[in-house]
């Protein structure tokens, strides 16, 4: 402080990488992943209950999916609140774009792989 014998220190705190960008991220790898599995059982036909597993799978590949694009439309808004300097700033907007963009894309092959399922099933 001006004019007194005492000094007010702000310590820099770095950056921490959030933990909803992490999460929205492995949720949408998932999603592409569970999705791979709908295109497999919705392709073999109903030999192996195609529609019905792509189906089931499905819904995972959905919840995964909407859950990536959640949590990294979450992220990014606690990346971008500004914080006073002793408070701790998050990083990993990169992490929350690639957990939306991977979410959204698990969450859409995921509804295209039943689609199929069902064309095939029926023919």
């Amino acid at each position: 402080m001006p004019g007194t014998p005492f000094g007010v220190v702000h310590l820099d705190v770095p950056p921490v990488t959030s933990g909803l960008a992490i999460g929205s991220l492995l949720a949408g790898v998932a999603a592409i992943l569970v999705s791979l599995l709908v295109f497999c059982f919705g392709l073999a036909g109903p030999s192996v209950g195609g529609a019905w597993a792509a189906g089931a799978f499905t819904v995972l590949g959905a919840l995964a999916g909407v859950g990536g694009i959640v949590a990294g439309l979450l992220a990014r808004r606690q990346i971008r609140r500004p914080a006073p300097p002793p408070a701790v700033r998050f990083a990993g907007g990169g992490l929350a774009v690639a957990g939306l963009s991977c979410g959204a894309a698990g969450l859409l092959l995921s509804l295209v792989g039943l689609g199929i399922a069902l064309v095939v099933q029926i023919t």
